[in-house]
């Protein structure tokens, strides 16, 4: 018996493999995409789950095999053409015009009118029976660039619907949303497959995961683990597929720093106007000192200020025992001092050269002779760096935005790896990080500590926070409101200062 399109899935690829120079991102890539359902694709950063969504969506075109829709293998070689056979994707980056209005991105380049003249009110009457239909509460005259993040990718989705999407990719959609606005995009795309629509979820949120998706499949090193039903798996089921090995702990041990080691870093009455006041602690030798607290609390502007970024209006510091007031990174640097910033694209990476130049980027004075590179010292530093930090499914010689998130991240940290800082200052070090290459930068924090390096790190982590400090500082409205100990602090008294429930 002959099946019918709705028997077929609606995406199938067979023998999809994709190689970007000598890294092979998709490695003989088979997976059914049934319609109307919610389909996620979990994997380590560098596993290939983007580059397969981006595969089906014309971003990028195979090396082999084949891209079938209902049963018809398809040319995908661009988002336009994919566009045609209803395929669209919402990436990480959204793609709208800030300064035009939310109906304008919804209907760009299919407006209402005839000819060179258009009817807005048509637009607006599309515009408001679209978004009824999938329950979307959004003002049609908004400016776009006015709206919060989940609301903009509200306005993505619509768009998609607007040109009769029927399949959906959404790569990693709730990266940069609140618990909440994380929870109303999961009533969404639950929505979109009730009516029909197919929805590609690429994500490495595993409760998220679990909560949306009927199918999952796991990747690893460009290839599939194995697909299955959500119903039949767990958060635990689907790590140690991922990483491909059993997950004893998810921290490393942590070693402890007796009362008696010597301070590194003290900081005494640290102030910058209308931002943070007042701000004093110690961090010893080989101790991890976390400091969290809520979004907007001044963590980050307080370890900026420390690494010379941000000027200060008041404080004094100490790096071992000697007065230490950088004006800038630059004299940070000179004196010890490395920081992996909150956001490593905006404020760490040249994303589009290659990994040796940026690992190398803060410290070529020490390989330069006459204004000249010394070339052959500088690969074999940064590779030794990269080998030391554990960089996978790349060489030195890769293009940055070749690498996965946790890759990038890792190329910071070997960074720091060329000459040996006596204080590295990590905010978020694995913020937009998978589970497995979470636990290598845990390794990381951990045997820098074990070497007696003072790790000073801002985490919005709970659990972050707890598995890996001896310390915690917890800041609230600019000031610092408390101090525990890894033997005294639990999430409810980390917490419980952070939202002013506990004296200081």
């Amino acid at each position: 018996m002959e099946l019918g399109p709705t028997d077929l899935p609606k995406i199938e690829c067979k023998g999809v493999t994709k190689r970007f120079g000598g890294t092979v991102a998709l490695d003989d890539v088979d997976v059914a995409i049934q319609r109307g359902h919610v389909h996620a694709i979990v994997g380590e950063n560098g596993a290939g789950k983007s580059t397969l969504g981006k595969a089906i969506a014309g971003v990028h075109t195979p090396d082999e095999g084949t891209i079938s829709i209902d049963g018809v293998v398809v040319d995908i070689r661009s988002p336009h053409i994919a566009l045609r056979h209803s395929i669209t994707m919402v990436a990480q980056e959204l793609s709208l015009l800030d300064g035009r209005s939310v109906v304008d991105n919804v209907f760009l380049g299919i407006e209402s009118g005839r000819g060179l003249v258009l009817n807005p009110k048509s637009d607006i009457e599309r515009f408001h029976a679209l978004a009824d239909e999938h329950g979307f509460e959004l003002d049609p005259t908004a400016k776009v660039g006015n709206l919060s993040v989940a609301q903009k990718q509200k306005v993505e989705i619509l768009r998609a619907l607007a040109r009769e999407a029927q399949v959906i990719i959404m790569d990693e959609p709730t990266a940069r949303l609140s618990s909440v606005e994380a929870a109303s995009l999961a009533n969404t795309v639950r929505r979109l497959a009730a009516t029909g629509v197919t929805v590609v979820f690429v994500s490495h949120f595993l409760d998220e995961v679990l909560d949306v998706a009927d199918d999952i499949t796991v990747m690893r090193n460009g290839g599939i683990v194995r697909t299955g039903k959500a119903a039949a798996e767990t958060k635990l089921s689907l790590i140690e597929s991922m990483v491909g090995r059993s997950l004893d702990s998810a921290f490393p041990r942590r070693r402890s720093v007796s009362d008696g080691t010597p301070t590194l870093l003290s900081v005494k009455g640290l102030t910058r106007n209308d931002v943070f006041e007042d701000v004093s602690f110690d961090v010893r030798q080989g101790e991890i000192v976390a400091l969290t607290g809520l979004v907007g609390a001044g963590r980050t502007e307080v370890v900026r200020s420390i690494f010379g970024a941000d000027s200060l209006n008041a404080g004094t510091m100490l790096l071992d025992g000697e007065s230490y007031s950088p004006k800038s990174p630059r004299s940070a640097i000179s004196t010890g001092v490395g920081m992996i910033p909150e956001s490593r694209r905006d404020q760490a990476l040249f994303i589009q050269r290659s990994v040796i130049e940026n690992i190398s980027v803060a410290h070529l004075d020490d390989m330069t002779t006459g204004g000249v590179v010394r070339l052959g010292e500088e690969r074999d530093r940064a590779t030794s760096a990269a080998d030391r930090v554990n960089l996978t499914g790349a060489t030195v010689d890769s293009l940055m935005n070749e690498l996965s998130g946790g890759n990038q991240q890792k190329s910071i940290f070997a960074r720091w790896m060329l000459s040996r800082p006596r204080l590295l200052i990590a905010d978020e070090p694995t913020r937009g990080v998978d589970v497995g290459a979470k636990r290598g930068i845990y390794d990381l924090l951990a045997n820098l500590a074990d070497e007696g390096i003072g790790v000073l790190m801002v985490s919005s982590e709970i659990e972050e926070v707890l598995g890996l400090a001896h310390r915690v500082l917890v800041m609230r409205c600019g000031r610092l409101v408390g101090e525990l100990l890894a033997s005294e602090a639990d999430s409810a008294s980390v917490m419980n200062l952070a939202f002013g429930l506990e004296a200081a």
